[in-house]
């Protein structure tokens, strides 16, 4: 399904980065960056509530609004029951929806949020994602302590936290549609593995995306995954050419493959909720407003269990939704 929007803009951004994440080729372009996992705080919990408390400070800093300016919040994270968001949401004065679709929910939060302001009673949005590498590790695979081996297959959970500002007020860079995915199970159960487990659900939306739009790969100067890392940015072309007759071009690249330096720790790149927006809020979104690039799809990847299933050894469904950004 593709909706189409009329009068939804981006209006500003904010990013706040951790260790690894300010170490790689995006060091010198985010907000604020912290050096540890704990940032001064007592638990890596706490330090995830703190980081997405700075990355909307910063972007009402940045817009001059007050939280009563802001007619809702869209938020998402990777702990159970949203835990980060709902701390973080429970000291603002904006009304508040919760989301999760792990990796995916940036554009979840962007399709919601833009299908809300097309009413124009309704007139800012901000839509939040922060992830964290250890507060995540513990949850879905072996805690770092045990210190257990890991294939090169693994992505390394972001830490860091972005916020958008979404207005119906006219801005330079538009909302123009955005494609809802749907839940594909290939009965992948690795959890090491994620780039296999969703680069069939990603194929799948930018194909939808592609024949509901009546658009063609070479219409975007830009198309990008996340996160589905080194070697599922790989099976994803492959899919893309062999089921869909796609051929992904030059223009095309993953988030995940984009943010970090490569060291051993680091595998086949980065994943969380803040993966992408953080690469897109700092890299992409100024060389929009310097219209360097003016047409972009981001198709945002997520894989969609939970520390229950994983113990059990579910298959893994995973789901991608679509966003087109454009310069106007």
């Amino acid at each position: 399904m593709t909706i189409k929007f009329n009068n939804v803009y981006l209006e500003n951004v904010s990013t706040v980065a951790g260790p690894f994440v300010i170490e790689g080729p995006l060091k010198d372009n985010f907000d604020k960056k912290f050096t540890d996992f704990y940032d001064g705080e007592k638990t890596f919990e706490k330090c995830e509530i703190k980081e997405l408390k700075e990355s909307i400070k910063i972007l009402l800093d940045k817009t001059k609004y007050n939280e009563e300016d802001i007619s809702f919040g869209i938020s998402a994270d990777l702990m159970n029951q949203l835990t980060i968001s709902n701390f973080v949401y429970s000291k603002l004065n904006i009304p508040f929806l919760g989301v999760y679709n792990a990796c995916a929910s940036v554009c979840e939060e962007i399709l919601i949020a833009a299908s809300i302001l097309e009413n124009e009673k309704n007139k800012k949005a901000i839509c939040t994602t922060s992830s964290h590498n250890m507060t995540s590790e513990r949850q879905f695979r072996n805690p770092v302590e045990y210190g257990a081996p890991k294939p090169k297959t693994t992505t390394f959970t972001v830490t860091g936290a972005a916020s958008l500002m979404l207005t119906n007020a006219k801005t330079d860079i538009k909302v123009t549609s955005a494609t809802i995915g749907k839940v594909i199970d290939m009965g992948v159960d690795n959890v090491f593995d994620m780039g296999a487990v969703m680069s069939p659900s990603a194929a799948y939306t930018l194909n939808e995306h592609l024949k509901q739009t009546k658009t063609k790969i070479s219409d975007y100067d830009l198309i990008l995954t996340g996160d589905l890392g080194v070697y599922g940015k790989d099976i994803f072309k492959e899919i893309c050419e062999k089921e869909y007759n796609i051929k992904l071009d030059k223009n095309y690249d993953d988030t995940a493959t984009m943010i970090y330096d490569y060291k051993e720790n680091i595998y086949a790149g980065g994943s969380g909720p803040a993966c992408m927006p953080l690469v897109v809020y700092s890299s992409i979104i100024p060389q929009m407003k310097q219209r360097i690039i003016k047409k972009v799809l981001l198709i945002a990847t997520g894989a969609l269990m939970s520390p229950t299933t994983c113990n059990q050894k579910f298959s893994i469904p995973s789901v991608s939704h679509a966003v087109c950004l454009e310069v106007i």
